[in-house]
């Protein structure tokens, strides 16, 4: 049986690589081998840096409300209960952007809270 040669594979799995460390710096983007290990440890930092990019978007939704709901007397635990508990399903993203560029509309929900939280 006839020998396999690998040239043309090999060849377009290198040039996949070299292709995505363009940018690197000195060998680290010339070099197949080197170029390899820095291009699959970028991959894996992206990945799991998308998932960690959503954790820290949430944290921050949070101290936001938190604090402007400490500003009116009472935490963030107890608005989310009683948002919930009103019937106002606004999810943390939108509370916080609420909370930051328009004080006005979240004072009113604010005062809905406070309502039900009198009950």
């Amino acid at each position: 049986m006839a020998r396999v040669k690998r040239g043309v594979t090999a060849r377009r799995r290198h040039k996949k690589i070299l292709k995505l460390a363009k940018g690197y710096w000195g060998k680290h983007s010339r070099w197949f081998k080197l170029a390899n290990q820095y291009v699959m440890r970028a991959l894996h930092a992206a990945y799991r840096d998308r998932r960690l990019r959503k954790r820290e978007f949430r944290r921050l939704w949070i101290a936001r409300i938190n604090a402007i709901c400490r500003e009116h007397g009472f935490t963030y635990s107890t608005f989310i209960r009683a948002l919930r508990r009103e019937g106002i399903h606004l999810n943390r993203k939108a509370l916080a952007d609420l909370a930051v560029r328009d004080r006005q509309a979240f004072s009113g929900l604010i005062e809905q809270v406070k309502e039900s939280i009198q009950r």
